[in-house]
């Protein structure tokens, strides 16, 4: 029998600040999801670090004695990474580098190097490269000897492993060939987009892992790649989907994220244009979640970001058979949100979305399935009419579906 390969994960350790904006409790939040970032990344967490500050220090983030307790901790226990949970400046991440003497990644580099590890087609690595190149360009200075002392790991793939030596002139070459590279398969691919026809596009959109592969798996019957990981999937797949006798183009599109790096969105504007171009879109959200409403809100963000927050939304609330709702205590007498049932919820979303845009389903477990496709084809086939009146008769109510 072949032995099971043994994974060696990089001890890290993250770190985080209670602000006038972001209380402890919702940093907690933040830095479990920077710990699940960090696992996917390839590392293991050793220990949480956290301070109250009105606001970053200039030059360390957080405030002296801090950082030296960070610096014995991370000596004292070889601890070879240091997250960031929030966006550090070039300067900071100098001056950090140098204290503690071990690699020093904010959020943002650490998405990208998901990114890096996940990008598996040409198109999704250079997109990759390129953000990676435009976060690396104002952090030039003093970094190369760092990286070229610790090799490897976590926030070094890419071009931190070969181009060590690369100056801002080589650098800002290299942006504009990425950038020339992809405006070149952007045309390829609108190209492509526009010989679909008139068919009717439908488009998954939500937080990363909220399960819309799997549902793509479950009502396209293909076999997109599913994996209880953070960006599992990159690249855009499209498949053409028939519920009844109704063609339509279903898209399911990279995991948005709470703090997406700018660079990303920059150069990943091509791949949303799946979401731009959509008729409609299926905003999938892990109500499982105990902080889902605020991936619905960080969705919305982005899709005002990409110009598509006017587009006709059906709210999918998938994982309904993982979802546990906590027991009134006896202290408490009236029900908050943790306490609700799933028809609580129902009737939340319902009173504010209106029956037509919220569905409940479990994408795993097949539950309310048959309700989701009926209103997927009411929505699509609602589309088809209105674009195609002549085509009415072709397309009953799905009630008439023999």
């Amino acid at each position: 029998m072949l032995e099971k390969q043994q994974i060696a994960f990089e001890k890290t350790v993250i770190v985080g600040m209670i602000s006038s904006t972001q209380n402890e409790e919702k940093l907690n939040e933040y830095l479990d999801e920077l710990e699940f970032l960090t696992q996917t990344a390839g590392g293991a967490v050793a220990k949480r670090f956290s301070q109250k500050l009105d606001k970053p220090n200039p030059k360390t983030f957080l405030g002296t004695g801090k950082i030296d307790e960070i610096a014995t901790f991370v000596k004292n226990f070889d601890v070879k990474t240091v997250i960031f949970d929030d966006e550090l400046t070039p300067a900071q991440q100098k001056n950090l580098n140098k204290i503690f003497d071990a690699k020093v990644l904010d959020r943002t580099n650490l998405i990208l190097d998901i990114f890096a590890q996940r990008a598996q087609t040409s198109y999704a690595r250079t997109q990759v490269e390129l953000a990676q190149y435009q976060y690396l360009l104002p952090r030039l200075s003093g970094m190369w000897t760092h990286l070229e002392r610790q090799r490897g790991g976590i926030g070094m793939r890419g071009p931190g492993e070969t181009e060590i030596e690369t100056d801002r002139r080589i650098v800002r070459d290299r942006i504009a060939l990425l950038k020339d590279k992809i405006k070149v398969i952007d045309r390829q691919m609108s190209v492509q987009r526009g010989n679909r026809g008139a068919m009717v596009r439908i488009a998954l959109v939500g937080y990363t892992n909220v399960g819309k592969s799997t549902l793509m798996n479950a009502i396209s019957k293909s076999e997109v790649f599913v994996e209880d990981k953070l960006f599992a999937t990159l690249d855009t797949t499209v498949r053409k989907v028939v519920i009844g006798n109704l063609p339509f183009l279903l898209s399911d599109t990279v995991g948005f994220i709470r703090k997406l790096p700018t660079q990303l969105i920059e150069s990943f504007k091509s791949t949303l244009d799946e979401v731009r171009e959509a008729d409609l879109l299926l905003h999938v959200v892990d109500i499982s979640h105990p902080e889902f409403e605020d991936h619905i809100n960080s969705v919305n963000d982005i899709l005002r970001d990409i110009e598509s927050q006017d587009k006709q939304v059906l709210m999918v609330f998938n994982k309904i058979d993982a979802y546990r709702p906590q027991p009134l205590s006896k202290d408490e007498i009236e029900k908050t949100e943790k306490n609700f049932s799933i028809e609580d919820w129902k009737n939340t979303w319902m009173s504010r979305l209106g029956e037509e845009n919220a569905i409940f389903i479990s994408a795993i477990e097949k539950s309310n399935f048959e309700e989701f496709r009926k209103r997927v084809y009411d929505l699509a086939r609602k589309i088809h009419v209105t674009r195609f009146p002549y085509n009415n008769f072709l397309f009953p109510d799905y009630e008439d579906i023999e």
